[in-house]
């Protein structure tokens, strides 16, 4: 499950770059009972609540030639350290670290596989509140080409643990990975599967 008691690595905050976000809104809304404001300044932004509790964002494109994507943001109490370790364990730098006013501060990575992630370590906007629960983030996976490469990765990074579960007809292993000093049971970070090279 994932909680809103945030320890390093784990989810805390899930936004979408979008083409279009009123439309990407008019979308969400419907399909997960989100409800949408603009923050002061926010240039676009819109905050997405589910029950009144804050469920994540969307906002335009920032990158030429990107595509509309879900971005997941893990926690940390300091981005510049953990951009310093996504550099040494061999993943890289696609936004460097940057504060948003007071609202929080973030940055975005690609990981040496080529997934992509980001980091969060919340201000004013905190993280999110709607988690396990309709219209909340309630699972994230990771699908690579290298599971071993992506445990060591995320493993340097976060600090994360892992555990190993065969998949049905022995089509594989599927591991979950848990938060650092987190029981298995709670707080479940993500987890990755193997998946065949395109």
């Amino acid at each position: 499950m994932i909680t809103t008691d945030f320890v390093p690595g784990s989810p805390c905050w899930l936004d979408l770059g979008a083409p279009d976000v009123p439309a990407a809104a008019a979308f969400y809304g419907p399909v997960l009972g989100w409800e949408f404001s603009a923050p002061p300044g926010a240039d676009g932004f819109l905050l997405a609540t589910a029950a009144g509790r804050t469920a994540g964002g969307l906002g335009p494109l920032t990158e030429r030639g990107a595509r509309s994507a879900w971005m997941v943001y893990f926690f940390t109490p300091d981005v510049h350290e953990t951009a310093a370790s996504v550099l040494r364990a061999g993943g890289t730098v696609r936004v460097e670290p940057r504060d948003v006013a007071d609202w929080a501060s973030f940055a975005q990575f690609t990981d040496p596989q080529g997934g992509r992630f980001a980091v969060w370590t919340p201000g004013r906007a905190g993280g999110l509140a709607a988690v396990d629960g309709p219209g909340g983030l309630c699972w994230t996976e990771l699908y690579t080409t290298d599971a071993a490469g992506a445990l060591a990765f995320y493993g340097t990074v976060f600090g994360w643990r892992h555990e190993d579960t065969p998949m049905p007809g022995g089509t594989g292993t599927y591991t979950i990975v848990t938060p650092a000093g987190q029981p298995p049971s709670g707080c479940t970070a993500a987890s990755s599967r193997s998946a065949p090279p395109s």
